[in-house]
């Protein structure tokens, strides 16, 4: 009698029982869902996970085509619980350019089947629970959105009631792809191209038909599918993808026609019969995604303007004055200009494409790397420590580069190799030293070009880099603009001595971060290193006007590249030595209390109904230090926190960490700055401009804070 009392009451509090409420990101809800009211022990349970995009966001199938990411489920079931594969819907067709995609808009349903033990407790109460990865994709970007829904459902006897749930899944069930008697086979045509062929009853009478194979890289998604239908069946003629090789090979996936979607496993072999003859088919319809080429085309003007405004951050101010220099001398020599206009442009665009090159193969080869990754290597800053302090001291006249005779005579290009050689290299310069800024649109279009077939992601860093080149290009171009310049002369000597200064303070500032990278230690054997560059150059310029002399000058040279030598020996010496523990080496330093950003901390935080705003930054990153110094140093934004009881979190991604640079994937950002600020009351964070000023934390704070200020901070 008790139990029977305890199953009436399960089943009439199951919809409290099992009520979830849907989990959601600014992209997508989903929640887990049942088709049926309990669980029946010895049974199939089959629970859903229920996706609803927001208009111009998808997800994708098991195979996403020619980019993306499968949907994945990661289940916490009760003992004796097992779950079985995700029941794939027909996917959507979305095209991207060239590109095609396979994958979800709106309202999709993913049922799993859940095999219940038959020893299951009746009148229990099971939760289960499944972390959902969805990669959520618009024409511009991918997010990851990773979340966790549960679902409770009483343990009961006998055939279960249907939920509200129940109409829905059992259509995708009743029309997802299934397996059915069909032969397939799979030739070489007269063209070389893979020629489908599939027979059976299901067949007959069919008019259109679409192959979605299950692996990628077997057949290339973009391309046409055309065909014929017989009495017996269908021949489609696809187009081999890099990884189908030079010979007929077995292809799995769905055959979508118009009397149903069928999972077929074609094998090498010939020609069925009957599946010819009767007319040409109808290519499958449910291609969606039209605006994907303008997303593109959104990105690259990103990226375009991205790097316009790279122009202005602080970070290319010394090579600014380089280039305005460089403009000068060749102001009066149309021809120059132009040459060293296309020059300059090649170095800068050399230098994004091997950058974003390897970004992009790093991230390839599972490594969690994002913009700015190189500059997180202790080996990489105390390199560009000495090249900067290089290029300082060839301003200043200590040696020269590609100089001869006449230059060191005083009549020669003192700063810069000769011709177009020297703006190319300057160039690459650009590049390097704009690598810790990051300005405002380029953080999107860098985030789109993260998850983009590697030609476009390609493309995109090249429009960074016409972005960046394009001022220097369009006046070298500009004879109006030019004949303004003054003519050289004795002032540009003096101005490249001035224009050092710039090259020795970045210098410093570079050691600086390579000691908060590798610590004391290591910055006292980059200072000894820099010592003996610096020795070894001042020896090669007196080599120089010795040779310019007619004097000998082998000992001098020999002293020279020893010294040279052994500071690069010394510089690698230290960027070897073991890293220090986090505390020694310190955490980025910030003008408020803060506490280290995790993912336990923010959680914590939101848990005591608090605000969080999260800052994660580097020492190599200048707009980061900037803003800090800017808007968060502030006392008002000191008091504007306290008053919101807000919770102030750092993420320092001056060395590599993978967790945050996980996170900052997660939110469409491959680089640092990224500044969230989570409200008190829960839902998604909100995201802060990348240039912050005092006024602009102080009014989100005011926003998000669950009460009111105590203190009047307009």
């Amino acid at each position: 009698m008790r139990r029977l009392f305890a199953l009436i009451l399960a089943i009439l509090l199951w919809p409290a029982l099992a009520a979830a409420q849907p989990k959601a990101t600014e992209r997508i809800e989903a929640e887990l869902v049942s088709m049926s009211a309990w669980a029946t022990p010895g049974s199939t349970l089959m629970l859903a996970v229920r996706q609803d995009t927001q208009p111009g966001w998808h997800t994708y199938w098991r195979n996403p085509g020619d980019s993306g990411g499968a949907t994945t489920l990661d289940w916490r079931l009760p003992a004796g619980f097992t779950a079985g594969e995700i029941v794939w819907p027909l996917p959507e067709r979305q095209r991207l350019g060239d590109l095609m995609n396979y994958g979800y808009s709106g309202v999709v349903y993913l049922p799993v089947p859940v095999q219940v033990p038959a020893d299951a407790a009746t009148g229990s109460r099971q939760t289960f629970t499944v972390t959902a990865l969805f990669l959520v994709c618009s024409a511009e970007m991918c997010v990851p959105d990773e979340l966790e829904l549960s679902l409770a459902l009483p343990v009961a006897p006998g055939a279960a009631t249907d939920t509200d749930h129940a109409p829905a899944i059992r259509q995708v069930l009743e029309t997802s792809p299934r397996p059915a008697p069909i032969a397939a086979r799979v030739t070489l045509g007269d063209d070389g191209r893979p020629v489908l062929t599939a027979a059976g009853t299901e067949l007959q009478g069919v008019t259109r038909a679409y192959f979605f194979p299950f692996e990628g890289g077997l057949v290339d998604h973009a391309a046409t599918q055309t065909g014929t239908r017989g009495p017996g069946g269908v021949a489609l003629t696809l187009t081999a993808g890099k990884g189908f090789g030079t010979a007929a090979r077995s292809l799995a996936g769905v055959l979508d026609t118009d009397r149903g979607a069928f999972e077929i496993m074609a094998e090498p072999g010939a020609l069925l019969p009957g599946t010819t003859g009767g007319g040409a088919l109808a290519e499958g319809t449910g291609t969606s995604g039209g605006g994907a080429a303008a997303g593109v085309l959104a990105a690259l003007g990103l990226a375009l303007i991205g790097g316009l405004i790279l122009n202005l951050m602080p970070c290319v101010f010394p090579i600014l004055a380089m280039k305005a220099a460089s403009l000068a001398a060749t102001a009066h020599d149309a021809s120059r200009a132009r040459r060293d206009g296309l020059a300059f442009l090649g170095g800068v665009l050399v230098a994004f494409l091997a950058l974003g090159g390897a970004l992009l193969a790093l991230r390839a080869a599972g490594q969690a790397v994002g913009w700015g990754f190189q500059l997180q290597s202790p080996g990489v800053m105390a390199g560009l420590t000495l090249l900067m302090l290089a290029v300082g001291l060839n301003l200043s006249g200590v040696f020269h580069v590609g100089a001869g005779l006449q230059a060191a005579a005083g009549s020669g290009p003192l700063s810069r190799l000769p011709g177009g050689v020297g703006a190319f290299f300057t160039g690459v310069l650009a590049v390097v030293v704009a690598a810790p800024c990051t300005a405002p649109f380029m953080a999107l279009a860098l985030g789109a070009a993260l998850v983009m077939p590697w030609p476009l992601a390609l493309l995109v860093f090249a429009m960074l880099g016409l972005g960046l080149a394009l001022p220097y290009l369009l006046v070298s171009f500009s004879p109006a603009v030019l004949r303004r310049l003054p003519r050289p002369g004795p002032w540009m000597e003096r101005l490249k001595g001035l224009l050092a200064f710039p090259m020795y303070g970045t210098a410093l500032w570079l050691a600086w971060v390579f000691s908060r990278q590798a610590g004391a230690e290591a910055l006292a054997l980059l200072f000894a290193a820099a010592l003996l560059v610096a020795f070894g150059l001042w020896l090669a310029g007196l080599n120089q006007v010795a040779r310019a002399e007619g004097r000998p000058a082998v000992l001098g040279a020999v002293a020279a590249t020893l010294a040279l030598l052994g500071g690069l020996g010394l510089a690698g010496t230290a960027a070897l030595l073991p890293a220090p523990a986090a505390g020694e080496a310190g955490a980025s330093a910030t003008a408020l209390p803060s506490q280290p950003w995790s993912a336990e901390a923010v959680a914590a935080a939101r848990r005591e109904g608090r605000p969080v705003l999260v800052n994660f930054t580097a020492d190599w990153c200048v707009t980061c230090k900037i803003n800090e110094r800017a808007a968060l140093a502030s006392g008002r934004v000191s008091q504007a926190l306290e008053a919101a009881d807000a919770v102030y979190l750092v993420g320092d991604w001056t060395r590599r960490d993978d967790v945050i640079a996980a996170e900052l994937a997660r939110h469409g950002r491959s680089g640092v700055p990224l500044y969230l600020l989570y409200p008190a009351g829960g839902g998604e964070p909100r995201v802060l401009p990348q240039l912050l000023t005092e006024g602009a934390v102080i009014r989100a704070l005011q926003e998000t804070s669950a009460r009111r200020p105590q203190g009047d901070f307009r």
